[in-house]
């Protein structure tokens, strides 16, 4: 997961000023959080954990801060949060998980609250259950489990999605919800245009869990509906006798045949993102990247023929999201410099060959998400784990926890006029710019001499190169 701060905000209570610091997570606004109240945070996982485990917290200070003061201490903040959140034993802990739940909750402004919730099939198929506001993701994903009826044994190879409708018409998938949020908050924060909606998607990368679904016909029926549908977008790619054969079987209804079929056909349960921009094999190809079956995959046109690579995940020593300005003149002399968020990863070629690859999309939370996810897939099939079932979950207790819920003086925002409180709830996301332009706005951002300072995601799958692959 990416964490940043990449803004504060100064509020007024009475007499008493207080700085408010904006987190986002993989891109997208996810709370606000005073000083005292991460401090107080740090103080539990301090307890928790033992010091030695965490990273030096910046320290308080009696007399007010300067802008600048402020400003380095945003840094440090985010600094000591994304450090905190790569401990694996940290970031994977009911604690961690219970502070941004109830800081979500907080943030805006939402009392818990019987409401109902409408998660969809990518066939449209629309699947409404009734749910308290504030419920983590697993919470929601067994109730709509249940109500479509996924057996106990099933519900967790799926995953619940924000996806967002383009101009084009076509459907694109934002990210996929975490367990430290509230679907039912997350999406209120980023509908207000009315072209998202919560989808429902297989949540596994190695299309061999197919076997264990296809026995049952809830779940093969699920399977079939998102192999239809990426057929029909072409992530899926078919010969037109190919197409002929799956079109025959959809008029028998042979679900299971068609199945059957689809999972032959080339990128089958890969995840295709917009077309974006590449480095590989040459500076400023374009693109159209897709994740799936422990790879990237790389589609590239050169002199007029497509050509495709992949890159094994066993292979990606590390990777790093990075914001690159590329600057513009144009006919007035002016200078346009413009941000884009950057994936890169380091690759070994051969045996003794590391390279790095850079792809340039405003989708690098999401593919870098993706890898992660791949990663601890394989790790877990390796040690021979098996995904989990809704029993074997600790559920997040949103009323009670190691340290006190979230100010509620977090809940009102400042009139910039009068610099006197006023009694209207803060908008969950700063209407400004963009969550992606906030997120370029907190990485590091790449110079000439390279990158700098940047947090670099580690593989625990990495392998060599063997005399068997050369």
């Amino acid at each position: 997961m990416h964490f940043s701060i990449p803004d504060t905000e100064e509020v007024k209570e009475g007499s008493v000023s207080f700085t408010i610091y904006n987190i986002y997570i993989n891109g997208v606004f996810h709370c606000k959080a005073r000083y005292k109240q991460l401090r107080q945070f740090h103080d539990e996982l301090r307890k928790e954990f033992g010091s030695l485990t965490l990273p030096e917290f910046p320290k308080k200070k009696l007399l007010a801060l300067s802008p600048a003061e402020i400003e380095q201490r945003r840094a440090t903040l985010e600094r000591y949060i994304q450090l905190v959140s790569q401990d694996p034993q940290i970031g994977n802990s009911s604690l961690f998980n219970n502070f941004l739940l109830t800081a979500q909750q907080e943030s805006q402004t939402e009392e818990a609250e019987r409401v109902t919730l409408d998660a969809f099939l990518m066939n449209g198929h629309k699947i409404t259950v009734n749910i308290m506001s504030t419920d983590q993701t697993e919470d929601v994903l067994e109730a709509v489990a249940q109500q479509i009826e996924i057996p106990d044994d099933f519900v967790h190879y799926f995953g619940l999605y924000l996806v967002k409708k383009e101009d084009d018409g076509d459907n694109s998938i934002v990210r996929r919800f975490q367990e430290f949020e509230s679907p039912y908050l997350s999406l209120k924060a980023a509908n207000k245009d009315g072209v998202h909606r919560i989808v429902l998607r297989k949540g596994y990368w190695d299309s061999s869990y197919d076997d264990d679904l296809l026995e049952n016909k809830v779940t093969m029926n699920l399977l079939y509906v998102q192999a239809n549908n990426d057929i029909e977008r072409q992530w899926i790619l078919a010969t037109k006798d190919q197409l002929n054969h799956l079109s025959n079987l959809k008029k028998k209804g042979s679900k299971r045949e068609f199945l059957r079929l689809a999972r032959t056909l080339k990128y089958y349960g890969y995840m295709q993102f917009k077309p974006c921009v590449t480095d590989y094999p040459q500076p400023n190809t374009r693109v159209i990247v897709c994740a799936g079956q422990k790879e990237l995959n790389f589609r590239v046109n050169i002199d007029g023929q497509v050509k495709e690579g992949s890159f094994k995940i066993t292979r990606m020593r590390c990777w790093r999201i990075t914001n690159v300005q590329n600057t513009d003149a144009n006919a007035n002399s002016s200078t346009s410099v413009k941000s884009q968020l950057e994936l890169s990863f380091e690759y070994l070629m051969s045996r003794d060959s590391l390279q790095w690859i850079s792809i340039t999309t405003d989708q690098a939370m999401l593919i870098s998400m993706c890898l992660q996810n791949m990663v601890d897939e394989l790790i877990m099939k390796k040690q021979g784990k098996k995904f989990k079932k809704s029993t074997d979950r600790l559920k997040l207790n949103k009323n009670s926890g190691p340290f006190k819920p979230i100010s509620r003086e977090l809940s009102y925002g400042v009139d910039k006029t009068s610099q006197e409180p006023t009694r209207k709830p803060v908008i969950a996301a700063p209407e400004d710019q963009s969550a992606i332009t906030k997120a370029m706005d907190s990485v590091k951002k790449m110079g000439k001499g390279g990158p700098k300072q940047e947090t670099l995601t580690e593989n625990d799958a990495f392998e060599g190169i063997g005399d068997e692959d050369l």
